[in-house]
């Protein structure tokens, strides 16, 4: 993807550049940020299961893997932030928090990445979409091309722009959040982690910057808790409540205070129980 955006000078048209944003925003904040993030790593809120399947379909186009391995990593950076066993810790090199630790089928400790995503992998739906994650984006690039030719002779202009550099961006946006912000920023809680609140993230992850807030309130649909923190995706999950689509939507159960916050997800045995538990603690 990165070599493929060297084209993106030689192929720029305006409406290119529409697409690029439009789908900067549905694959990032919609299918990384709000489905893959907090619906289903999480359960920050919860929706109907055809509106999951869709969101979960959507979260491929990221190109990120299925949803049953990121699911899976980012509960076990969760579990074991900024140690050993964390997938993707600084303290291990900003560059292999940032993109390095991706190159690695398994980047963190015994515990695979399918097993912290069990909950997910016992749903056949979810195990169907999972093996066929790369089907999407095929379609939306042959879409893209055609669609493209008949809007303007544009068709490679928004393959390159809708595909390519869109993923490189969203790539780079969602990777800050495992490196810039466990380097940089302020804290709002004294976590056993190094996680951080750093505003230009925040921005680039459509409200994923807020990261000491959320490892503070990991099951909060809301990351940013003071006014200036600008969180476009829980004002997502916000307005699908207002339509009736999103219930349950969790909330942190008291203000900011500097305290001392551990994980309650225990591992039992060989079994992790890494899925946040219903009463939200």
């Amino acid at each position: 993807m990165h070599v493929a955006c060297l084209a993106a000078p030689f192929t720029f048209t305006w409406s290119g550049l529409v697409v690029f944003g439009g789908l900067v925003w549905l694959t990032g904040a919609i299918g990384v940020t709000l489905t893959f993030h907090r619906l289903l790593t999480h359960r920050s809120f919860s929706v109907p299961a055809w509106l999951e399947y869709v969101l979960t379909v959507i979260g491929t186009l990221a190109w990120q893997g299925g949803a049953v391995q990121w699911v899976g990593t980012h509960r076990l950076h969760h579990k074991h932030s900024d140690g050993d066993e964390d997938p993707h810790t600084p303290r291990h090199g900003f560059t292999w928090a940032h993109m390095l630790w991706c190159m690695h089928r398994e980047a963190g400790g015994p515990v695979s990445a399918r097993q912290a995503a069990g909950d997910l992998v016992r749903d056949p739906v979810h195990r169907w979409i999972d093996r066929l994650f790369w089907l999407p984006q095929v379609l939306l690039a042959v879409g893209l091309y055609f669609a493209g030719q008949w809007w303007s002779g544009s068709g490679w202009s928004w393959v390159v722009w809708g595909v390519a550099a869109r993923v490189v961006f969203v790539y780079h946006g969602t990777w800050f959040v495992n490196s810039a912000a466990h380097t940089w920023g302020y804290r709002n809680y004294e976590t056993p982690d190094g996680s951080t609140n750093l505003w230009w993230v925040g921005l680039l992850a459509f409200g994923e910057g807020w990261h000491n807030n959320h490892h503070a309130h990991q099951r909060s649909a809301a990351h940013g808790q003071r006014w200036w923190e600008l969180d476009m995706t829980y004002w997502t999950i916000r307005a699908l409540g207002w339509v009736g689509l999103a219930r349950d939507i969790c909330l942190p159960g008291r203000r900011i205070r500097r305290r001392a916050v551990r994980s309650s997800a225990p591992v039992l045995g060989a079994q992790v129980a890494l899925t946040p538990d219903p009463q939200g603690s």
